[in-house]
């Protein structure tokens, strides 16, 4: 079962990364250009568009990335290495009436100047942008530096208008926008490789299947298929099933997890974090609970049960906001998050159907007990 499961994630997150692909060659612009190659870059939730013409060594780029009207976007590359200082960039921003301008400068330190002027490579043509839709779109042609295809790119987002750009922030994914590009095969490594982007996004989808759906429906197995005496004891060894499944890939998603934390130096998601160490120990004493369950008869079951139904609920509900955060870090496709919204609406909606329907069986089960015995049921004068 787990092993199938384990299939299962790997074959969402290959078709996600189809799936995040296919959006970034699909994606339309106002002037009607199109691009010949594209690639969702891996932080900021932006993408780069481009088309390379190698007769003459130049590319057409397109730059976007989501940002507030009040903010701006950055894209440019760097000759001289792959950090930000020394790069040289085009910033788009808009001032106060909702015209948006193109920043040309070079990068000389990690506080800038931010002086219009020349790029280290030729700029073939006015840089444009656009601000659509909640997206800065950045629009020029480019010579590529050194008639190389393989170029050090950087990107970037931060607060400000134009003549007052902010400072961007220091940790997380802003300091993870920098990658090494093959503007001819499209292929790209560094800082933000392919590679440490496909080890979040099983990360996020084992967490995600783990503790997000695995688990909750358990969870809803355990407190209404019980409620059918045919689904006894079918429905226990199905909740078992279920929460041991999805506690050993919630186990290897956390541990993935922990593992791309300590390969970030620097960068601390603490509230994601902690809330997955919390869910950790909740989950580990779920298993714990399962070896020490007494018997029905037992005078401690009682207790046994709220504890096990307290620190489960808790785990499920934890495990939902958490994985809203991861979303809000990944910033994957904005599909990604309506279709986990749709699975906990899906959930919660067939937890309620048949909520109403188990109250229904429990009361006309009670009534019938309650019928049959001979002290039970009485007449209005006291009489059985």
């Amino acid at each position: 079962m787990a092993w199938q499961l384990l299939a299962g994630v790997l074959l969402l997150q290959l078709a996600a990364s189809a799936a995040g692909q296919q959006q970034c060659l699909s994606a339309t612009f106002q002037n009607g250009q199109t691009f010949l190659k594209c690639n969702p870059l891996p932080v900021l939730g932006a993408s780069l568009h481009w088309t390379h013409h190698a007769e003459n060594g130049t590319a057409d780029v397109a730059f976007r990335a989501p940002q507030q009207s009040s903010g701006w976007v950055a894209w440019g590359i760097n000759t001289r290495g792959t950090t930000m200082p020394g790069s040289s960039v085009f910033i788009a921003s808009q001032d106060g009436s909702g015209s948006v301008s193109v920043l040309m400068t070079v990068l000389e330190n990690t506080s800038p100047s931010l002086t219009n002027g020349s790029l280290s490579f030729d700029v073939l043509s006015p840089p444009t942008a656009d601000y659509t839709n909640g997206v800065y779109t950045i629009f020029a042609t480019i010579a590529l530096p050194n008639n190389s295809t393989t170029q050090n790119t950087v990107w970037q987002a931060g607060p400000g208008s134009t003549g007052n750009v902010g400072q961007h922030a220091t940790s997380g994914p802003n300091v993870q926008s920098m990658l090494r590009l093959d503007f001819s095969s499209g292929q790209s490594t560094g800082t933000a490789s392919n590679s440490r982007l496909h080890r979040r996004n099983i990360h996020g989808i084992l967490n995600a299947v783990s503790w997000g759906i695995l688990i909750p429906m358990g969870a809803m197995i355990a407190r209404y298929l019980r409620v059918f005496e045919a689904a006894d004891p079918a429905w226990f060894y199905l909740h078992i099933t279920c929460q041991l499944s999805g506690y050993i890939l919630g186990v290897a998603g956390w541990a993935l997890g922990l593992k791309l934390g300590s390969e970030s130096k620097g960068i601390t998601y603490s509230a994601h974090r902690n809330i997955g160490i919390a869910i950790f120990c909740l989950a580990t004493l779920q298993v714990f609970a399962l070896l020490l369950r007494p018997d029905k008869k037992n005078k401690y079951r009682f207790y046994w049960n709220i504890y096990h139904h307290s620190v489960g609920y808790s785990a499920i509900v934890l495990a939902a906001v958490n994985i809203f955060k991861g979303l809000d870090i990944l910033k994957p496709a904005s599909g990604w998050k309506r279709s986990y919204i749709a699975i906990l609406a899906t959930l919660a909606g067939v937890a309620l159907l048949l909520e109403a329907i188990t109250w229904v069986i429990v009361l006309r089960r009670k009534k019938s007990d309650k019928s049959s015995s001979p002290y039970g049921a009485t007449n209005g004068n006291g009489r059985a």
